[in-house]
């Protein structure tokens, strides 16, 4: 899991959901019916199915959230990266299961992604433009003409790139938080199974790891994500407005 990011910035790149994105059914398929297919499908496949089952009830289970991708980015015609890497983190969940692979790479599985993710925006740094720039700090979200004459006239046009890659090293520090959250999270949930166990016990084992790991990943980590954009947020515009003394409304384009 990693930070929700609520800005886009053009129409074939967004860092955000559709805005006619119905919010229960991304819940219902990425989290509601893959747990609920993991814990109570995995006892019944293994007793139809046999050593197959906990494999079968897997695959059942990751073909929701796949699919479910799969439509919104037909249906919207949009990448958006945030939501290709957690296509990717998903295969990787049934990749890691399909081989019997457990415990701690699991945990270093869930840690990749956002780290990933906080890379690539920290060194956004050091090009032309730093990741905040371009993703929020744009004329489609920002009256930028009004900014940058304001800032020009105050005599603060260097003073604005520097805070915007200060807040891009904030904002990159939010999905180290994620990624960080999300080993310990694994690490407590995904303990290592008892090798004595027949196989088909040690994987319906794991599918219930997985399966705990997709709900409270949600409950313990979107809270201190949401706190921690809403803090760079506040950060970031408090600072434009003390560069500029515009208020928030001059600063907001005008839909």
């Amino acid at each position: 899991l990693v930070p929700p990011f609520a800005f886009a910035y053009d129409n074939s790149i967004s860092f955000a959901p559709d805005k006619n994105e119905n919010v229960f059914l991304s819940l219902l398929f990425n989290i509601i019916l893959p747990v609920q297919l993991l814990e109570r499908l995995t006892p019944e496949f293994v007793e139809r199915f046999g050593e197959h089952g906990p494999l079968y009830a897997l695959i059942l289970a990751l073909a929701f959230p796949i699919a479910y991708g799969l439509y919104d980015y037909l249906k919207n015609s949009k990448k958006n990266p945030i939501a290709i890497l957690g296509f990717f983190n998903i295969l990787f969940t049934g990749g890691l299961a399909v081989i019997g692979v457990e415990g701690i790479w699991f945990a270093v599985k869930e840690a990749a992604f956002p780290l990933l993710i906080g890379l690539f925006v920290y060194l956004s740094i050091y090009g032309k433009r730093p990741f905040v720039e371009m993703f929020i700090y744009n004329d489609k979200l920002l009256n930028i003409d009004l900014i940058e004459k304001t800032l020009e006239e105050k005599g603060n046009s260097e003073k604005i790139h520097e805070h915007l890659r200060k807040s891009t090293v904030f904002l990159a520090g939010s999905f180290v938080l994620s990624a960080i959250l999300n080993f310990v999270l694994a690490k407590i949930i995904f303990v290592e199974i008892d090798k004595a166990l027949p196989n088909v016990e040690r994987a319906a084992i794991l599918n219930e790891q997985i399966a705990e790991m997709t709900w409270l990943s949600y409950v313990v980590i979107v809270g201190p994500s949401i706190i921690c954009l809403a803090a760079i947020l506040w950060h970031l515009f408090a600072g434009i407005q003390k560069l500029t003394h515009l208020n928030l409304t001059d600063l907001m384009k005008q839909q």
